[in-house]
């Protein structure tokens, strides 16, 4: 068990949206002087924090980098598993615009569950006067005793028409470190701000040419019609680290070290160790690539 007073914790690792068997989706976990935050709850996220020892009753705190499925589908039983425990003080959930929305449909949803545990006794809070979600934009974002939270807008979503969706890049600064992660992004300069002299960053990385293949093998490639195809193919291009990307971006921001996550499932196998190889090829840095449970 490291001594440092901020500890990172890889909880879910990988891509979406399939669910994959022995990893979990997007999730991380921060925990700064024995204050844990949360960010990105993809499936699964309750369940690694259970194996990590954390007491979902313990999270008051969580950042959403984006409203993809696989980083928020987990939320509602993570904040649900919270309140089954008597969690009385207020959860607050940060993110892009419609987080608000997203927690109030994930209290309509374990509402019914509450009432009849309100009605089985032992617990008398209703579950809407626990949870918040809070719309944010960018800059500083959130401060208190443990961290000061920076957004940045990424261009996850830069190829859709009319711009309504965001992703944020978030970068934490504690006493001792500073992380950036940067959920689903596509290369843009002001990741690379963001990152800069970062003690680590958390980058996602993708393969296209899995990702396509991945479709093909489960049959999802087979029903799409062409213009589906085209339109995902740039999403994966565009919308997503690549792994010379992930590189590059590595050597400019003059990161200390990489931790890859958000790992597109590779057929046949869970080695990631070439993929390390050619990160390395534009970072001279320490690299790793992520499973479910390590600690930084």
């Amino acid at each position: 068990m490291t001594s440092r007073r901020t500890r990172l914790i890889t909880l879910g690792t990988a891509a979406g949206p399939p669910p994959r068997a022995h990893r979990a989706q997007s999730s991380n976990l921060l925990i700064v002087n024995q204050t844990p935050y949360v960010i990105d709850a993809g499936d699964g996220a309750a369940r690694r924090l259970a194996k990590a020892g954390i007491n979902a009753r313990d999270i008051g705190t969580v950042f959403i980098t984006h409203h993809h499925d696989d980083h928020t589908a987990g939320l509602g039983t993570l904040m649900s598993a919270a309140w089954d425990q008597n969690r009385i003080a207020p959860i607050h959930v940060h993110g892009p615009p419609r987080t608000r929305d997203l927690v109030d449909a994930a209290v309509g949803y374990f509402s019914i569950s509450a009432e009849i545990r309100i009605s089985d006794g032992g617990r008398t809070v209703p579950i809407d006067q626990v949870f918040f979600g809070h719309d944010v934009g960018t800059g500083l974002i959130y401060e208190d005793d443990n961290i000061r939270v920076t957004a940045v807008e990424n261009t996850h979503f830069c190829f859709h028409d009319g711009k309504k969706h965001k992703s944020y890049s978030y970068r934490f600064d504690t006493a001792d470190r500073a992380i950036v992660i940067t959920g689903d992004t596509g290369p843009n300069d002001a990741v690379t701000t963001l990152a800069r002299d970062a003690d680590l960053l958390l980058a996602e990385a993708n393969s296209v040419e899995d990702r396509r293949q991945n479709m093909i093998e489960s049959g999802v490639w087979q029903v799409m019609t062409e213009v589906e195809r085209r339109r995902i193919m740039r999403q994966a291009m565009e919308g997503h680290l690549g792994l010379d990307d992930v590189g590059r971006l590595a050597a400019r921001a003059k990161v200390k070290s990489v931790v890859l996550t958000h790992l597109t499932t590779r057929a046949g196998t869970d080695d990631y160790g070439a993929w390390v190889a050619q990160v390395r090829k534009h970072y001279d840095g320490p690299v790793t690539a992520a499973r479910d449970l390590m600690e930084f």
